[in-house]
């Protein structure tokens, strides 16, 4: 693959190699047992358009050197924008004093797992062309068209087409010898259309189901989806949709395309198995976690179908690294297995605290000016095995029920047990077959009883990709990219509400 621009590129290894010895030889001079910096520069692209016109464009660019220490079972960071010797010694002395002070509130000591040294590791994600290197007039006049040939149709009004593009280059080394450079790009383009409701007064929206990705700009050429035939089926989709009946709610079979199912996976599996919320440390903020950690190896999660991995390997997911902020090495490993809960995912201090031999390389942090805390792999849904059934398939086997493709709103309570989610097509299934679009549909479940409800997944041909660019979490806050994979699935009895009804319209 060809690489448009390196790390090396972006800051000179001289300058890298003396910030990074001077930064661990005086966190070492000053009694630390650990020690790892972090130099990064994250430049983020923005640009949206609305009905083919260029409405707003941003470029963002962040560069900093970050410092974390553990000295006498208590932990300091510091960071700065200015990437000098000098002051890189200034940041190592302000995270020594600040593991000083925080040492006086603190009730135990912090360990951290153990982790070998990696050596020299170079990294890099999989793509062609960097995304932030192509120029702003070649975006616009992309998403121009491809919002110019839905606005053709009669019945679209309005549309809204965007695309946000990250390059992170991150250079990390700490006391045991790790020195990692890694390049991440992603990308999220995004076009969603508007059609009025002559008719009723109302409205009708739908954007495309093409996820979030780890890839380059080859990616909105058609490398990993096929836009043109998405974009060419909206119009007809949309104009369906707006003339589509009200939903009748009442228990249903639900067959769930990965389009929706991901954020599903994100809400009640992601989060609840991160076990820092899983032992009350994101109680304050994000909430806590049924999937409390007395009930690990005993927890029915689902039913025996459902194999979900937490994975910082997956190719393209936006979570994919070599080397995690705390210096762990990038492993897939078993959430939920046959249906039980079997693990968690863990960073070093938490893994220490528990009793796990090592962390799983969860900690991921935003900027190089913020610490780095526990943070979500790409959590999956795993496919039959064998060529399993299809998506076609699994709608054959149900009699009265509904197909769902592409996500909207959620909802999900404190503990991610209780939840609601919405989507952006419904689609009858009778006697085995799809009978037209409804309108004004969620589906509401505990996350136990949804997952125990599934009675089938689909084999690897149904299996996609889904993700999200901001996952939120910590004090103060910080944001995640993470992907979501996973088949398309077959539910029983799920409870499915008239959002219209519910809100008394």
């Amino acid at each position: 693959m060809s690489h448009v621009g390196t790390p090396s590129d972006i800051f000179d290894d001289d300058l890298l190699a003396a910030i990074r010895d001077t930064a661990l030889t005086a966190a070492r001079d000053a009694g630390c047992s650990h020690a790892e910096v972090r130099v990064e520069r994250i430049r983020s692209q923005w640009i949206r358009l609305r009905d083919a016109r260029l409405e707003s464009a941003a470029d963002d660019t962040e560069i900093g050197v970050g410092v974390r220490v553990v000295r006498e079972g208590s932990i300091g960071f510091a960071a700065s924008v200015a990437l000098t010797t000098d002051e890189v010694r200034h940041v190592v002395d302000q995270a020594v004093n600040a593991a000083r002070v925080t040492a006086f509130a603190a009730t135990t000591r912090v360990e951290l797992a153990p982790e070998p040294s990696h050596g020299e590791v170079d990294w890099r994600s999989e793509y062609d062309t960097d995304p932030v290197e192509v120029p702003l007039v070649d975006k616009v006049e992309l998403l121009a068209a491809w919002s110019a040939g839905l606005l053709a149709a009669p019945v679209i009004s309005h549309t809204m087409a965007s695309v946000l593009a990250v390059t992170e280059d991150t250079y990390f080394a700490d006391l045991s010898g790790t020195v990692a450079t890694q390049r991440r790009v992603r990308l999220h383009p995004q076009v969603e259309a508007l059609a009025l409701d002559e008719v009723g007064g109302g409205f009708e929206t739908m954007r495309t189901l093409a996820p979030p990705v780890g890839r380059g700009w080859e990616y909105l050429g058609g490398d990993g989806w096929d836009w043109a035939t998405e974009l060419a089926a909206m119009p007809e989709l949309l104009a369906e949709k707006i003339a589509a009946p009200t939903v009748e709610g009442g228990e249903m079979d639900l067959v769930i395309d990965p389009t929706n199912l991901w954020l599903t996976i994100h809400e009640s599996i992601g989060h609840a198995t991160e076990l820092d919320r899983a032992m009350g440390y994101e109680a304050a903020y994000a909430g806590t976690s049924f999937a409390t950690f007395d009930k690990l190896g005993t927890l029915r999660y689902g039913s025996p179908v459902m194999h979900v991995t937490g994975d910082r390997t997956t190719p393209h997911g936006l979570a994919t690294v070599a080397i995690d902020h705390e210096g762990v090495a990038a492993q897939s490993f078993d959430l939920v297995r046959d249906g039980t809960l079997v693990g968690y995912q863990l960073d070093r201090a938490i893994a220490a605290a528990t009793g796990f031999d090592r962390s799983n390389g969860c900690a991921y942090a935003d900027s190089p000016l913020h610490i780095p805390i526990q943070r979500m792999a790409n959590v999956s849904l795993q496919p039959a095995e064998g060529e399993g059934p299809t998506t076609a398939d699994l709608i054959a086997g149900v009699r009265n029920g509904l197909y769902i493709e592409g996500d909207k709103s959620w909802s999900i309570d404190m503990q991610r047990h209780n939840f609601q989610f919405t989507g952006q097509r419904f689609f009858r299934i009778v006697d085995g077959k799809l009978a037209g679009q409804v309108r004004d549909v969620a589906y509401q479940a505990s996350t136990t009883e949804f997952w125990g409800a599934m009675e089938a997944v689909g084999g690897r041909s149904t299996y996609r990709l889904g993700g999200a660019f901001n996952c939120g979490k910590g004090q103060p806050g910080q944001v995640a990219p993470v992907s979501h994979g996973c088949p398309s699935v077959l539910v029983r009895g799920v409870r499915v509400l008239n959002t219209l009804a519910e809100s008394g319209r």
